[in-house]
């Protein structure tokens, strides 16, 4: 998908396209920043803050806002963490705000030392007040150093990922999670945990159908070389022929004609592919025993382990 995605002048505001040339800019859709689990994931990060920062009387009203230029987040590391950096307590120019940054965020990721693949924060990002930088920031501080303090579990946002060229702006739809289960859902044990595609079917409509999207292109990238579209994954997964050729192409192997039913025309028929696709992925020591190829239609969701 390429053009102008942006439908408001404050989604535009959003993101300085010339400053991120050639990059790929992660954006929160306006639909969910009205969230109710964002705004509570907000609302916990800030009375933290608050809190933690009663001492020295600095008060946080807005995220984004109020932790760009690094004084919050230098005074957090030195209540938390007794890391006293040498950087100035007010930077008022840009070019000072991004050095004091680039100072206190390299002291930051070590004392979280997280790798540096997982980073989802940059001098730049926050710095240009991106809140969803700026949460996942935040959420790592805590569960560094406050991992007794109970934030909102499971709160995602769909997300733009834009990529801007000078020949445009490419743009493609993704979900993001913010926060994973709780401690005491992830103390349960397997078996009575929910499934992870249970989970996202839960989601607001708008996220179920970016998921089932997200599928679909998998599914129809993958079949393309052979000349086939799949438009309904519930339909067209039913009688294993999708799922056969899906499995071949993956896997790089042929799968003999005679072997299956390609046209199946009855019950039998089906159940004869879908059988023999489990068997396939069975051999490829993919856990699918959950999977019963007899329980009506077959669906991605029944190969989902």
């Amino acid at each position: 998908m390429e053009g102008n995605i942006f439908d408001s002048q404050q989604e535009k505001d959003t993101i300085d396209i010339d400053s991120f040339q050639g990059e790929k800019r992660k954006i929160i859709q306006p639909s969910s920043l009205q969230d109710p689990k964002l705004e509570k994931l907000k609302t916990v990060l800030v009375d933290w803050i608050n809190s933690t920062l009663k001492r020295e009387h600095i008060v946080v009203q807005h995220l984004e806002e109020d932790i760009f230029d690094g004084l919050v987040i230098h005074h957090l590391l030195v209540s938390l963490a007794g890391v006293q950096l040498p950087v100035d307590e007010i930077a008022v120019t840009s070019a000072a705000q991004i050095h004091k940054l680039e100072i206190i965020l390299e002291a930051l990721n070590n004392k979280l030392e997280l790798k540096e693949s997982t980073i989802k924060w940059s001098v730049k990002l926050i710095h240009s007040r991106d809140l969803l930088a700026t949460l996942h920031l935040l959420v790592a501080m805590v569960k560094c150093f406050h991992p007794d303090l109970e934030l909102p579990s499971n709160v995602s946002v769909e997300v733009v990922l834009v990529e801007v060229s000078r020949s445009g702006i490419k743009s493609d739809v993704q979900i993001e999670f913010l926060t994973k289960e709780s401690d005491s859902i992830d103390s349960l044990s397997s078996s009575n945990r929910e499934h992870p595609i249970d989970q996202l079917l839960q989601l607001d409509p708008h996220k179920v159908h970016t998921v089932k999207k997200a599928i679909l292109h998998f599914v129809n990238q993958n079949l393309s070389s052979l000349g086939l579209q799949v438009i309904d994954l519930e339909k067209q997964f039913a009688d294993g022929v999708i799922l056969l050729l899906l499995i071949g192409q993956l896997e790089g192997f042929f799968l003999p004609i005679c072997n299956f039913h390609l046209t199946p025309v009855s019950q039998t028929e089906m159940l004869h592919n879908v059988t023999l696709a489990l068997d396939l992925l069975n051999d490829l020591e993919l856990e699918v025993s959950n999977v019963d190829p007899q329980g009506g239609y077959f669906t991605v969701r029944q190969l989902l382990p």
